[in-house]
């Protein structure tokens, strides 16, 4: 199987190996994210706007790639983050540091003193992509964003927005154009739908070799199109009342000879 989990997760429930349930509304009171790509010269008030939700009682996350700078990647890392934001951006908050290096113990204490809202500002690596609910937190800022796969970008966006307050994304990239040309985070900034993202990153990536090792690119076999659900549901059912009505494939000897030819070629 492809490690690629939403391309994976959603063919999978295409070929018919997986049932499917659509969440498709939030929870009474909530509000969509509001999701932006930030242009490095607005860097400045994006840091101005998360002052102001701070100083409305409110908090913020700031995600990096990396723990430690490295000059061969050149993005931000959330050592140089939480220094930059405690010395010079925001030194009158209350910053937090979280990354996996830290010992459990500390990990949990700086969790804790963010959740009872003891601290302003979380800076964190990937860490807090899942389990982490703090309502009062209204802003999610993603430093080196073209680093990150849809289904982080969209679990990051999702430890803010949870509660009846207005929420906010803010992606800054460090490829040319500020990532404004990134079909990537395109995608991510025009919808909050987890499933259509899912869609989008299967387009983007593909599923990968379902009988083997590649874990991104187009399977080993023809479709038409990857991305058209309908017809792939349509094609999947008449396939299934094929072979209930024909399990040998007697009366389709084409179909059989091509199936007996791949089954060949991919299990010998």
């Amino acid at each position: 199987m492809t490690a690629t989990p939403i391309p994976r997760t959603l063919a999978l429930t295409l070929y018919g190996d997986l049932d499917l349930s659509t969440i498709n509304e939030l929870p009474p009171g909530r509000l969509p994210t509001k999701t932006r790509i930030v242009p490095a010269n607005e860097r400045n008030q994006t840091y101005s706007f998360i002052r102001r939700q701070i100083k409305a009682g409110h908090q913020a996350f700031v995600i990096t790639p990396l723990i430690e700078e490295s000059d061969k990647l050149g993005v931000k890392a959330a050592t140089k983050a939480y220094r930059e934001l405690c010395e010079s951006i925001f030194p009158d908050l209350r910053i937090g540091l979280l990354h996996g290096r830290l010992v459990p113990k500390t990990k949990e204490r700086v969790m804790k003193e963010f959740a009872s809202g003891q601290l302003d500002v979380l800076v964190s690596t990937a860490v807090v992509e899942v389990g982490v609910d703090v309502p009062n937190a209204t802003v999610m800022l993603i430093e080196g964003a073209e680093r990150f796969g849809l289904s982080q970008l969209h679990q990051f966006r999702g430890r803010v927005g949870r509660s009846p307050v207005q929420s906010y994304c803010f992606c800054f990239s460090d490829e040319s154009e500020g990532g404004q040309a990134n079909p990537r985070l395109k995608a991510f900034t025009e919808t909050t739908d987890g499933f259509a993202l899912a869609e989008a990153d299967l387009k983007l990536r593909g599923p990968g070799e379902l009988k083997g090792g590649r874990q991104s690119g187009l399977p080993d076999f023809q479709m038409a199109s990857l991305h058209d659900i309908e017809l792939i549901k349509r094609a999947r059912e008449a396939a299934k009342r094929l072979l209930e009505d024909d399990p040998k494939l007697d009366k389709a000897p084409l179909l059989k000879r091509i199936i007996e030819a791949d089954r060949e070629i991919h299990w010998e």
